[in-house]
């Protein structure tokens, strides 16, 4: 089975950045395209931003367009989002997962907290 390990959050003011890295286990991922999901306290889950398999297309949430940029490294089966200018709504835990359908088991996530 695919395992995935979220890492790269923390806590950041407003107007602050991070760069998140979600690696997967498995040679399968460079076929797949992937997202970026978070959940914020008390919400459900929500799409981030997704990416082809080959990083030539991308698309995000309209929260976050213009913020966020999310890129692959498929020799390192990681994905990754830049994330600019974050406001304290962009507070959560931030997943990876294949798009559209997630692999079963999701990830521990990392969590961002933005907050001054």
């Amino acid at each position: 089975q695919v395992q995935l390990v979220e890492s790269g959050g923390g806590l950041v003011q407003p107007g602050g950045s991070l760069i998140l890295s979600c690696t997967a286990s498995g040679s399968i991922f460079s076929s797949n395209a992937m997202a970026w999901y978070r959940q914020a306290p008390g919400k459900e889950r929500e799409l981030v931003a997704t990416i082809t398999s080959g990083g030539g297309w991308t698309n995000y949430v309209d929260s976050v367009k213009g913020r966020f940029t999310i890129s692959r490294d498929n020799a390192k089966n990681t994905v990754y989002l830049q994330m600019n200018s974050l406001k304290p709504e962009d507070t959560a835990v931030y997943y990876c997962n294949r798009y559209p359908s997630g692999w079963p088991y999701w990830g521990q996530g990392t969590q961002v907290t933005v907050s001054s």
